[in-house]
């Protein structure tokens, strides 16, 4: 027999748990008067940034954003179809990254209770370091995976050399199919709750996955 061409695909994922948690919230007041809509604003947040630089000196958050204040005014209706006079809204947005899940846990239920704040979303991931080694292992095994398919298929043949020629991320290869730019994927978490007393947060496990193909050569 002469030399075949045989293409595969090989893909391998692995769950890994969370490493840091990263919460968004916002401080935000509402009021007919601008300046003083400001000032509340302000105050609010005051505290809430004393408690992430807290967490932050301990140890318990490895990093965090505030954004600049921002204020707008909206005129309402009524229901006669009347405008009504401004309503001034003051808002400062923050997240504040944990590697201490029960912190994480005692300051989101404090906050619940805080008049002004509101608790968005939390996004659960791994360190950089983490995720470089996940990515790393999971794209050598997904190769392998490639490997023992086109000797699988050789061997079906009746052939037992295997040379390969090409590997490259899912559709660089096969005609037709859109390619993908990265041969990993991460697929983390994004927990969107309501804040209640005594909630604890787990967040659930971050699946890495990655597909590649393959060409080889059998003889």
């Amino acid at each position: 027999m002469t030399e075949v061409t045989i293409t595969v695909r090989g893909e391998h994922e692995l769950r890994v748990a969370p490493e840091r948690a990263t919460l968004h919230l916002t401080v935000s007041c509402d009021g007919p008067d601008r300046a003083t809509v400001v000032e509340h604003a302000l105050a609010q947040a005051t505290p809430v940034r004393d408690g992430i630089t807290t967490r932050e000196q301990s140890g318990s958050i490895t990093a965090w954003t505030s954004q600049r204040l921002n204020v707008y005014a909206e005129r309402p209706w009524n229901n006669e179809g009347k405008r009504l006079a401004p309503v001034y809204r003051a808002s400062i947005d923050f997240t504040a990254t944990f590697s201490d899940f029960p912190e994480l846990s005692v300051w989101v239920t404090e906050l619940s209770v805080t008049d002004g704040v509101a608790v968005g979303d939390v996004d659960w991931h791994l360190t950089p370091e983490t995720e470089r080694e996940v990515e790393r292992e999971v794209a050598t095994q997904a190769v392998a995976v490639a490997v023992s398919r086109a000797r699988a298929y050789a061997e079906a043949l009746g052939l037992h050399e295997v040379t390969p020629v090409e590997i490259a991320d899912r559709g660089l290869i096969s005609a037709g199919t859109p390619p993908m730019p990265m041969a990993t994927a991460l697929r983390g978490g994004a927990m969107a709750m309501e804040a209640t007393p005594g909630m604890e947060f787990q967040g659930e496990e971050i699946t890495v996955s990655a597909e590649v193909e393959g060409r080889f050569t059998a003889s």
